[in-house]
């Protein structure tokens, strides 16, 4: 029972005794009598329902004391574990610590007799030391008796003899690794040089600059000359080209530097010819008609050659002057067919390393324009090219390229190179250049004479029709490091000395023999 209840209770008691007192008063006697036994009653009842309404809330403070009380053994059970699990803990740590203790005390130990054994050996060594010392001294003073040098003269020559053996190592070393790298990279050149021809599928046409026109007959002579050779100085005077006229049998020949002008003379020649109207006048008009019809013929092999190779953006000029190596010939190479085939060529070798394969075909295209113009500007033609494409917008790769392909101006680009070896590829592969037997025996010889100014050179053979020459050099005189300078100077004078398309290939050969007797 809780305080409420109780309280109202009493409240219940109060009012009943109340009413009793009052209806005592009110009814008399009788009646107080009656009401006061109803009085009694009531206050019985109230009395009962009290004690019964006392006795519930002590059962229920009982049972929330009994419940209070069970909470705080289960708190206080709980804490007691607690404590002893950090009292565990604690004392398992303490055993931790002491054992660290004694591992410490023991290592201290054992550390304090390793330094004292390390004082002990240091003892030691530093009188072996001294020992070794004055042995070592003794024994090089019983040396420099026996070997009549001092320590410093011995020292010396064994430095001399270490030095000269580093040497020689080294030297052997650089010229296998020298030769692995030229192993490597000729190889490799050689794959992309072959890949390229492969690649190139084109027909190899050698025009030549014609400059003998035949005649229906002998007859006609008189007719070109006509009256007191006013008409040989007309066609001379209007195509710049001298006519000769001699014994040959119904033939002139055209005599000129120029070779469009040489062009032009030949199909007015052939014209006129074929006319038979042949004066002064005549040789004007045709001159001039001929003349236009080579210009558009010349712009129109410049435009071709560009559109084979796919290279756009080129001059309009420049055009031209590429269309008029249609009429320029290399040891009966024709030039114009040479651009194209080493601008192909370029173009493929590029696309093998990974360049930009449209710049390379614009270089080799171009690369021998200075040929167009080289008989009016002195000067070799790849310079002459090169200031040509630059006046005319070319870029400033595609100009140094022109002026490095003969090695005018020192290629500084990976694509000067490819134009050096498109150009030596396409002029040097069998059935692309002619050349005079005369003009080719004397190269032979001025190659073979160069090889045997040498010292040491014992014979030297020309082969490949002077495309690589065989060194032998005596084996006492020349050594094997020397052989390899000795290939480089031999090239280097060949190329200061002698003029020729492509490359040489210089191999020295040294033998070295040993021979010895086995009597009895």
């Amino acid at each position: 029972m809780d305080i409420y209840t109780f309280l109202i209770a009493v409240v219940s008691i109060g009012i009943g005794w109340g009413a009793a007192v009052f209806i005592k008063g009110a009814l008399g006697t009788q009646k107080i009598k009656d009401a006061e036994n109803e009085a009694v009653q009531i206050l019985k009842a109230a009395r009962t329902k009290a004690d019964g309404l006392i006795k519930e809330a002590g059962v229920e403070a009982k049972d929330l004391l009994f419940k209070m009380k069970s909470e705080f053994e289960a708190e206080a059970k709980e804490t007691r574990y607690e404590l002893k699990k950090l009292e565990r803990r604690l004392i398992q740590k303490e055993e931790n610590i002491d054992r660290k203790a004694e591992n410490l005390e023991q290592r201290e130990s054992e550390i304090s007799k390793k330094e004292q054994s390390l004082t002990d050996r240091g003892k030691t060594l530093s009188e072996n030391e001294e020992k070794y010392n004055a042995l070592i001294d003794e024994q090089k003073i019983q040396l420099e008796k026996i070997s009549s040098l001092t320590a410093e003269q011995a020292k010396e020559l064994l430095i001399r003899a270490m030095e000269n053996e580093a040497r020689y190592e080294g030297a052997k070393l650089i010229k296998r690794i020298e030769n692995e790298a030229k192993e490597e990279a000729d190889k490799k050149a050689k794959k992309i040089m072959a890949t390229a021809i492969q690649r190139y599928a084109g027909d190899f046409v050698a025009e030549r600059t014609v400059s003998v026109v035949q005649l229906p007959g002998d007859e006609m002579k008189g007719r070109i000359i006509g009256r007191e050779g006013r008409n040989i100085r007309a066609i001379e005077a209007a195509t710049g080209i001298d006519l000769i006229i001699d014994d040959t049998p119904e033939a002139v020949i055209l005599s000129g530097f120029n070779p469009v002008r040489r062009e032009i003379a030949r199909l007015s020649l052939i014209k006129l010819i074929s006319d038979g109207r042949i004066h002064p006048a005549r040789i004007e008009d045709v001159v001039k008609k001929v003349g236009q019809e080579v210009d558009t013929a010349i712009k129109e092999a410049g435009e071709q050659a560009a559109f084979d190779l796919g290279v756009h953006g080129i001059h309009g000029e420049l055009i031209k002057y590429l269309g008029r190596l249609k009429y320029r010939t290399s040891y009966a190479q024709n030039v114009l067919q040479h651009s194209v085939e080493v601008g192909v060529l370029c173009g493929i070798m590029a696309a093998e390393l990974g360049l930009k394969e449209k710049l390379a075909r614009r270089m080799g295209l171009l690369h021998d324009i200075g040929k167009a113009i080289d008989h009016e500007v002195e000067g070799p033609h790849a310079v002459i090219g090169s200031k040509l494409a630059k006046k005319f917008g070319e870029s400033a790769g595609v100009v140094h390229a022109i002026a490095a392909h003969h090695e005018d101006v020192p290629p500084s680009s990976v694509y000067a190179l490819l134009v050096q070896a498109a150009d030596g590829l396409s002029g040097a592969r069998p059935g692309a250049r002619k050349e005079l037997l005369e003009n080719y025996i004397k190269r032979i010889e001025e190659l073979e004479g160069i090889a045997n100014s040498f010292k040491g050179v014992a014979n030297t053979y020309a082969i490949q029709a002077g495309r690589e020459i065989r060194v032998i050099v005596e084996g006492e005189k020349v050594s094997d490091e020397e052989a390899v300078l000795l290939s480089r100077d031999i090239a280097k004078k060949i190329e200061e000395s002698l003029t020729f398309p492509g490359q040489i290939k210089v191999t020295v050969i040294r033998e070295t023999r040993a021979v010895e007797y086995a009597n009895k």
